[in-house]
């Protein structure tokens, strides 16, 4: 269900283009359609996540589900600009309600193995965007633009099933807060969410300039194109054993010291003089990342009690949609105004302080490998079916 949450968001992006030249939608609409997605996912990770932890997971996670299936048929069946921004904005809400649940899920039925189940999530999410444009690249030519969002709806219809028959570990005792930002008076959360918030600044930059330094390199489309694919590859084939490794490490260990690697193969995409250097960079950069960038939702985990998962992990969610959303358009300007050194070099600067800072806020929690997660109810046939 990640993945396919996932692959709506890449079948979108690859299909943007068709939308102006078919739909005739003139281009700075596009980039509401887009950004109208992430607000809408944004708001409900902070205001409607929480409500998994009240016994209703289940809930949320088949609300979320269908509402993101909702958003993809109205997408496919808008021609105009109004029923895009819609269904954007619907499927957005879905899949901020669904993701937090079910990380929730995850987290709770197997605290022992949180490392490694934060880390296949993530695995999922990265290939399930990833897969959506191998999706539009197929049906589109043959079928029309309708056609991708359609198959990811039916596919998501499917998978529905699994919601009601995975057991659900719940508090006997729900907590009481209505929203989760009284976590933030916990250190370490606030460290977990400002790790987050570097690793989307180092994405937000990435993607908003990867394709035009290149570009502005004389490179390929295809070499522009290779790199985005090699530096997904290895978070979906690693993301697993990175969060294995989190865990074991201590994420408030192991991810700090992935940022400032992060921040260096950033500073250097700002003075490498060729295309092939930055490929080869990025090669290396991409491994790295495949074995850190999980300490992120390990480190939430580990953060937030059992019982408040679900808004933890929404709080994080919504934290690195806020950082990639602004950090893509900052790098734009920067680039516009001194070029590829200055963009890279203030993402790489803003990425050390973040993760020295995260480091610091952990205080002695950054030994930890546990922290508060552990199971609410160690026998799972005994596991509350996420019925309030």
């Amino acid at each position: 269900m990640t993945g396919l949450l996932a692959s709506g968001y890449g079948v979108m992006f690859t299909v943007l283009d068709d939308f102006r030249d078919e739909y005739g939608i003139e281009a700075y609409w596009l980039g509401l359609i887009v950004g109208l997605g992430f607000l809408s996912a944004f708001l409900a990770q902070i205001f409607l996540a929480p409500i998994a932890d009240r016994g209703r997971a289940r809930q949320l996670v088949v609300v979320g589900l269908l509402l993101n299936t909702a958003g993809l048929l109205v997408m496919a069946a808008g021609e105009t600009l109004i029923p895009l921004l819609a269904g954007r904005f619907v499927s957005g809400i879905g899949i901020g309600m669904a993701f937090p649940a079910i990380r929730r899920i995850v987290i709770n039925a197997d605290p022992a193995n949180l490392g490694s189940n934060v880390g296949l999530l993530l695995a999922a999410d990265v290939a399930g965007f990833a897969t959506g444009p191998v999706v539009s690249a197929i049906l589109v030519p043959a079928f029309g633009i309708p056609a991708p969002f359609i198959v990811i709806a039916a596919l998501s219809v499917v998978c529905l099933p699994v919601v009601f028959i995975v057991p659900i570990v719940e508090a006997d005792v729900p907590p009481t807060s209505r929203f989760a930002f009284d976590l933030l008076r916990s250190r370490p959360m606030v460290a977990a969410l400002m790790m987050g918030s570097a690793v989307f600044l180092m994405i937000g930059t990435f993607d908003a300039l990867w394709v035009i330094v290149l570009d502005d390199l004389d490179a390929s489309e295809f070499v522009a194109n290779v790199g985005i694919s090699i530096f997904a590859l290895p978070l979906i084939f690693l993301g697993s054993y990175g969060g294995r490794l989190a865990q074991r490490i201590g994420p408030f260990r192991w991810g700090p010291f992935g940022l400032v690697l992060g921040a260096v193969f950033m500073f250097l995409y700002g003075v490498l003089p060729a295309a092939w250097a930055m490929l080869t960079v990025g090669t290396v950069h991409a491994v790295f990342d495949g074995l850190t960038v999980s300490s992120t939702g390990v480190a939430v985990g580990i953060s937030a009690p059992p019982d408040r998962q679900a808004g933890a992990q929404g709080m994080l969610g919504a934290a690195e949609t806020l950082s990639g959303g602004v950090t893509a358009v900052l790098a734009g300007v920067l680039y516009s105004v001194g070029g590829r050194t200055l963009a890279y070099t203030v993402c790489a600067v803003i990425m050390v302080g973040l993760a020295v800072g995260a480091y610091a806020m952990a205080g002695e929690q950054y030994r930890s490998r546990t922290g508060g997660t552990r199971p609410i109810d160690p026998d799972p046939a005994t596991a509350v079916t996420g019925h309030a």
